[in-house]
Parts: structure tokens; sequence; C-alpha cells
């Protein structure tokens, strides 16, 4: 494998030291888990996933909060800052409702993150509409689908960087998101083609229906 590997100018890429951003040691009331790891809705809007992530600089970390559409696997809200409070998650929300105005009874799907569990996040939820749900205590699969674009973002970007300020984080961050991840990168949970281009030809069949 080495041999080959180096005839082919690749390099292993290993995973950082795990860092923990959920906060689950807290009095907020939590939801039962609406989801159940089915992370395949038949239409976009049906159920949002969200979580946060850190992301390491010789600043100190940046947070990343995303919400992403199980639909098409687009993220389709974000927000960073250099802090875990409460409003980081509400305006990665904000800009998700802003953009797709989700119908009335959307499941928003999260872990018991106390961010997530907080009176300001709930009563946001409530006022447009959406069900919460939320993973069990501990168990980072059932919410696999966001855990799994981290991954994908770290592994194929920002591990592959140094990065000193913050600054120069939060923009490789978004250069990857808007001009690589959402219209560009290929899943093969979508047939091997991307987000957008799983919305666009849906937007398309209907229009043909």
């Amino acid at each position: 494998m080495a041999r080959l590997m180096k005839k082919g100018g690749l390099c292993a890429l290993r995973p950082k030291r795990f860092r923990k951003t959920t906060d689950s040691s807290h009095t907020q009331p939590v939801v039962p888990n609406l989801v159940q790891r089915q992370f395949s809705p038949n239409s976009p809007n049906e159920i949002w996933a969200a979580d946060i992530t850190y992301i390491r600089t010789w600043e100190g970390w940046l947070y990343l909060a995303v919400v992403i559409d199980l639909f098409s696997r687009r993220v389709i809200g974000w927000a960073m800052a250099n802090h875990l409070r409460t409003d980081l998650a509400i305006s990665a929300l904000q800009m998700a409702v802003r953009h797709r105005r989700p119908p009335r009874g959307m499941i928003h799907h999260s872990d018991r993150g106390v961010q997530y569990a907080s009176r300001e996040y709930r009563e946001f939820l409530q006022r447009h509409g959406i069900q919460c749900s939320m993973s069990r205590k501990g168990d980072c699969w059932d919410n696999a689908v966001v855990e799994s674009f981290f991954a994908t973002l770290k592994n194929e970007s920002l591990y592959r960087l140094v990065l000193p300020t913050r600054a120069q984080a939060r923009w490789t961050t978004l250069d990857y998101i808007t001009n690589f991840y959402n219209p560009r990168r290929r899943h093969s949970t979508l047939g091997n083609i991307s987000p957008i281009e799983y919305e666009r030809r849906l937007i398309k069949a209907n229009r043909n229906a």
C-alpha cells in the first residue's frame, strides 16, 4: 500500500485530536428523537439537521455551526464565531430559514447540546412552526449526516492547510461550502451528483410532471 501510494503521489490524512463541543450536562428540556436515523426524506425542507464543530487556528478556536437539508445534503445555513454561545447556532438557523422558508411542521434535528436545548433556540423554532428532534445522549450516529460533513470539510480542505488566523479559516470554510461542496462535490447517496444539482433535477422533474 505504501509503495502504491508513493507511486501515485498520495499521502494519508490522519484524523486530528478530538475536541468536544457538545455540552449536554444542563438542565434545559430535551425532546425525543423524531428522525431515528432515517436520513432520506422524500423532498426538500422535510428534515433539517444541525450541529457545531471546531476549527483550529494559531489565534485559537473558530467554531462553525451548520444546518443541512437531509434531502439533498446541502448546507443551507452556517455561522462562525470564536465562541459557543447560543447565538452562533441561531445565526446559522436564521440563515437557513431566510433562504428556504420551510413549511410549518418541518423537523429540525440536533444533538442535546445546550445551544439547541436553550430557551432562545426552542422559541425560534416554535415561532416558525418547526418541530424539534434531538439525538440520544452521547450518540453521534443519530446525527451522522452532519458529522460526515464536518469530517469531509476537515479532511478535504482544512487539514491540508496552515490556518494562522480565524479570518483565514473563515474564508477557507466559506469558500469550500459555497464554491465546492454545495455546487460541485459528488455524493454517492445522491447518485454521484452535487447537492445543488440534485435539487435542480428535482425542480426540473416537477415542472415536467
